[in-house]
């Protein structure tokens, strides 16, 4: 007698598979992980973590929401401080948390200026007076994935320090 799976039983498996990828990669993108990735950069000088905010993230999501047929980095000139990314693929919240952070090297806490480099994205991840988080990331129709982060109250004022 063969044995072998119908093809109900293949398609609730491959329908199974595709659900489990869905969750893994929602589960790689959380709230938690928007959170440990900024409050990382932020406890490596000081400054108190961030909490999540249910309005700051509604806003970055309706946002991100409108991004989605062009996946343009066009900031929203909104009411929060905010950072943008997009990249190809499966771009993580992490790895947009880290390419912000990874301008730590330009900031010059001295001068307070960026030096060699952008540096804005990193100085408003570690902005001390920033309590409040709220990301957002979406699949755009080109294949490309935008991620907005959005900081409550806002930072980057021209001639304060971050921390």
């Amino acid at each position: 007698m063969k044995m072998g799976l119908s093809k109900f039983s293949l398609h609730l498996v491959h329908s199974m598979i595709i659900l489990t990828l869905a969750h893994l990669s929602q589960a790689q993108n959380s709230q938690k992980d928007f959170l440990d990735a900024h409050n990382k950069a932020r406890a490596q000088v000081g400054v108190r973590p961030l909490v999540w905010n249910d309005t700051v993230s509604a806003y970055a999501q309706n946002y991100a929401n409108k991004r989605i047929g062009d996946c343009n980095l066009e900031h929203s000139e909104g009411p929060y401080g905010e950072n943008i990314a997009e990249g190809y693929g499966d771009l993580k919240a992490a790895d947009a948390v880290s390419m912000w952070v990874g301008e730590k090297s330009c900031y010059d806490y001295s001068s307070n200026s960026c030096v060699g480099g952008e540096c804005l994205h990193y100085t408003q991840v570690v902005w001390a007076d920033s309590v409040h988080l709220g990301c957002a990331r979406v699949q755009c129709h080109n294949g490309w994935v935008f991620v907005t982060c959005n900081y409550d109250p806002p930072g980057n004022y021209e001639g304060q320090r971050p921390y």
